[in-house]
């Protein structure tokens, strides 16, 4: 073992060296999954409720609970958008999930999902400055089946409390049904991370990758491994934003969607899917590799790899070929299988990777835009306005074909963001306040500075301890005895 001090961001140097680069790639998936489970454990989950209000003596209690609060329950009751200002229904949101499509894992079981929603709550604090709760659901009818009306009907009954909801992990067909339904009928925001999110990173990455290999969306040959709620959504997003159908074809498990696909048509509850199949691939290619000759973008979406695409297939592609592989928690083909078939830029949806296109660098700046807006929805137009906020700050950062997306770990991005979101659903007439571009600006800019600066204080304070180096390095033994 490596002499130097196992950090998470020292990972690839001390393995290199010692083993391949696919055994470090498959290493290093096993150490964060047993590191995952381990720091779990000692932290106990990952998010906890503290006040924002202070108790300056215990009469205090009095103006914040009875009989004091009855003037806040009753202004309320009288004017329902005083919540917004009341409480904290303003910033607060709920992830919502029946996890049963959770990641690479599929159906986890309802307490499955806390791990993945506890973790998008906990990226919405610390990079959005949002309050956020997981709220994981049983949506088994009476007959056993998980019913996309259950979800529904929760959803609508929860939305007294909460600025915004996203959902998470909910398995297609039910996922459509589900978003489509609580867009229209619901009266905050309804977002759909695994498809709208999963849809604005990509747009934003293929904005900048296109942009490098100098070639137009319009222009562009594209085609799309999988056709579940993140790649369907993909699709009609980049369509919006000028992708041209005809050079589109898109596959799922039993070949390319197109207007013959009789088994799509029959069943009305892919009706997403359907559209593609009219929209999309008018020359009906049925064949990936042959879908695959001279396309400029891969875009996969679909089961977790290695070796799902295959080397023989990027070479298929158009010199300067562009591949997104983006499963999780392995990608379709790992990066440089990928390039040593040919490929010019690629991205997978992992950090330990170059150009990560994960939808945490989107959410937290819509979400907070359009919850300073007090948006009423979020559009497409509003996704596309994320999209190339997120293209554009990177772009005047400098891009290059390891570079191609904002990071996380960029701060200022998700100020810009916020305040591109918010100005869009003022455009579009959703917003219920209306502010200038730089005071929506400042207002994310605090909180996420605010939210940032509690959690370093909590950190220096030892109100949340270090996990020991004992714990990463067990971590990191195992998994290298595992490849």
């Amino acid at each position: 073992m490596n002499e130097l001090h196992l950090t998470l961001d020292n990972l690839d140097a001390i393995l290199s060296g010692q083993l391949t680069e696919e055994k470090i790639a498959r290493a290093k998936t096993l150490f964060l999954k047993r590191l995952a489970e381990q720091a779990h454990r000692f932290y106990r989950g990952k998010m906890q409720t503290v006040p924002k209000a202070g108790v300056f003596g215990f009469n205090w209690f009095n103006v914040w609970y009875t009989p004091g609060v009855s003037a806040i329950s009753t202004t309320i009751r009288d004017d329902n958008d005083a919540s917004y200002e009341l409480s904290n229904r303003g910033n607060y949101v709920a992830v919502v999930s029946d996890s049963t499509r959770v990641l690479g894992d599929g159906n986890c079981t309802p307490p499955g999902g806390l791990g993945v929603m506890e973790g998008k709550s906990f990226l919405m604090k610390y990079l959005g400055g949002i309050d956020a709760t997981a709220l994981c659901i049983d949506s088994r009818d009476a007959q056993g089946y998980h019913s996309a009306d259950k979800i529904i009907d929760f959803v609508k009954m929860v939305q007294p409390s909460f600025g915004a909801i996203n959902l998470e992990d909910i398995s297609q067909p039910n996922c459509f049904k589900v978003l489509d339904t609580l867009r229209a009928e619901c009266d905050i925001p309804v977002w759909h991370d695994d498809a709208q999110g999963t849809a604005c990173v990509t747009l934003a990455g293929l904005i900048n990758a296109l942009k490098l290999v100098d070639k137009p969306i319009g222009e562009a040959k594209m085609v799309f491994l999988g056709a579940g709620a993140s790649n369907t959504t993909i699709v009609r997003i980049i369509i919006e934003a000028g992708g041209n159908p005809d050079n589109i074809v898109v596959f799922d498990s039993r070949g390319g969607l197109h207007r013959d696909r009789k088994d799509i048509q029959a069943d009305t509850r892919f009706y997403r899917k359907w559209g593609i199949c009219e929209q999309t691939n008018p020359r009906l290619i049925a064949d990936f590799d042959e879908a695959m000759k001279g396309a400029d973008v891969l875009i996969a979406a679909s089961t977790p790899g290695p070796g799902v695409v295959k080397p023989e297939s990027v070479k298929l592609m158009a010199p300067k070929s562009i591949v997104f592989a983006c499963a999780n928690p392995v990608p379709e083909i790992y990066p440089y299988a990928a390039k040593e078939a040919g490929a010019y830029i690629v991205a997978t949806g992992r950090g330990d990777f170059p150009n990560q296109v994960n939808n945490s660098v989107g959410f937290p700046g819509i979400l907070k835009g359009a919850l300073i807006a007090r948006a009423r929805g979020i559009s497409d137009g509003m996704t596309i306005a994320a999209a190339r906020s997120l293209a554009a700050f990177a772009e005047q950062r400098g891009i290059d074909i390891e570079n191609i997306i904002a990071r996380m770990d960029e701060p200022d991005v998700f100020p810009h963001e916020a305040a591109d979101v918010a100005m869009q659903a003022v455009t579009e007439g959703l917003a219920r306040v209306t502010l200038t571009r730089e005071e929506v600006f400042a207002q994310a800019a605090h909180d996420i500075t605010q939210a940032r600066a509690t959690i370093e204080h909590l950190i220096a304070t030892e109100f949340i301890a270090q996990p020991p180096q004992s714990m990463l390095q067990e971590a990191l033994e195992w998994a290298i005895g595992q490849v």
